[in-house]
């Protein structure tokens, strides 16, 4: 049965640290052995996106044990935790909980062996292979480093472990259920991210976009089924399909301006039954992928249109084009960056602080900027140093995010992690 790490837990750190007024570094060599098993327990039992019962009870726990006022079941298995230390700014810091539809293939002693069926009913693995188990353990050591140092810091201190988001559908069901509103709005809001291709001992930053907006797109092609040796007589959705596809390809290339980037892909198509039946209908899903909300329009816009003009072209009936899983990018207000990587260089050393190039990855985070709160998501490097020098001398890529290979090096990305968000949260809540 895993340990806990309660009251008892949190009274012994509060002492020590009052006895030997450690700074953070040594605060980590105490207790950065604690983290990493907290860590290991989030791997070991990772949970698929609203279905994160367990995760949020345990982080629950251990938020109510550091003394957060503590409450669950906001947006789904959504946590919110505060600590309140004085007149200050409230700060929020987010960490996700879910886990991915991936069986683990990592040979670690603590891999997961979770297997679940999906919301289709089918059997799959499940693993933290996007780092959300370091996520979670980082917002624990926080809220145990902050209670113990009060010292240190002057403000509100929000916390909150946010479901579903693989899904990008988390923060949008959070603030939906009064995020903003039941609990006191941030004047700053900041997360981290694990990186698969960026050195433990490392953190990665950009200003503005960071990250992409990303839609969801199902596209139902429709036709007229029949034999497939009278063609004649048919409506062929396949063909449909295929010449959409193609038809694509075109709207980046000649409809968006080269200075901003997008991505339109087609990830799946599903149709027919036989090799000589004509179907009556062809699925195809697609990923949208863009920065500003004028081309996240324009891609929207033109693949509706391409396809209702492949279907007028066959005489077809017109096709079902529905959107879904949206949200917006990310945006890294610059203010809030160039504050916070002040703290980061004097924390961690001006050659540890590095800047990072945006990617068309999606994260929902950017949706906490509503009503213009600054944001602001670092990167936090989990792979070893000399493990990277060995992918570069091999001429490969290190295991990425969601494969069934990825893990970090916990030990070392947990003290970065840690060091990392108190020095972010000390320079937006100083003592006064």
């Amino acid at each position: 049965m895993r340990k806990q790490f309660g009251w008892m837990a949190l009274l012994l750190w509060i002492g020590a640290g009052a006895a030997r007024g450690d700074e953070l570094p040594g605060w980590l060599d105490t207790h950065v052995a604690e983290l990493v098993e907290v860590y290991q327990h989030f791997h070991q039992t990772p949970e698929l996106s609203f279905h994160e019962e367990q995760t949020a009870a345990t982080l629950a726990t251990e938020l109510r044990a550091a003394g957060l006022e503590t409450t669950t079941g906001v947006g789904g298995h959504g946590v919110v935790g505060l600590l309140k230390n004085g007149d200050g700014p409230t700060v929020m810091f987010r960490s996700d909980l879910d886990a991915l539809p991936v069986t683990e293939e990592t040979g670690l002693a603590y891999a997961s062996q979770v297997t679940t069926k999906n919301d289709d009913g089918v059997t799959v693995g499940v693993m933290h292979a996007c780092g959300h188990d370091i996520h979670m353990t980082n917002l624990i050591a926080i809220a145990r480093y902050m209670a113990a140092h009060r010292d240190e810091w002057q403000g509100t201190l929000m916390l909150i472990g946010q479901p579903a988001e693989e899904l990008v559908d988390g923060a949008v069901a959070m603030l939906k259920d009064g995020l903003y509103t039941r609990f006191p709005p941030p004047q700053f809001a900041l997360a981290l991210h694990v990186e698969a291709d960026l050195a433990a001992g490392q953190v990665g930053y950009r200003s503005g976009y960071a990250l992409a907006n990303s839609d969801t797109c199902d596209i139902i092609m429709k036709g007229r089924g029949g034999h497939g040796s009278k063609p004649e007589a048919c409506i062929d959705p396949i063909v449909q399909a295929a010449e959409l596809v193609v038809a694509l390809q075109s709207i980046v290339s000649r409809e968006v301006s080269p200075l901003e980037p997008a991505v339109v892909t087609v990830g799946a198509i599903h149709g027919g039954t036989k090799h000589n039946i004509i179907s009556d209908s062809c699925h195809l899903k697609l990923t949208l992928r863009s920065y500003t909300p004028e081309v996240r329009k324009l891609l929207r816009d033109a693949v509706a249109r391409k396809a209702k003009a492949v279907a007028t072209s066959h005489r077809a009936p017109e096709p079902t084009v529905t959107f879904d899983e949206g949200t917006s990018a990310v945006f890294n207000d610059a203010g809030l960056v160039a504050r916070v990587v002040g703290g980061f260089v004097a924390e961690l050393g001006k050659e540890h602080v590095v800047p990072v190039d945006r990617v068309m990855g999606a994260e929902d985070f950017g949706e906490y900027a509503t009503g213009g709160i600054p944001i602001f998501m670092f990167r936090l490097g989990t792979i070893p140093p000399k493990k990277l020098e060995e992918y570069r001398v091999a001429g490969t890529a290190p295991p990425s995010l969601h494969s069934a290979q990825y893990f970090p090096d916990p030990e070392p990305t947990l003290r970065t992690g840690l060091r990392a968000s108190v020095a972010a949260l000390r320079e937006l809540m100083p003592r006064r």
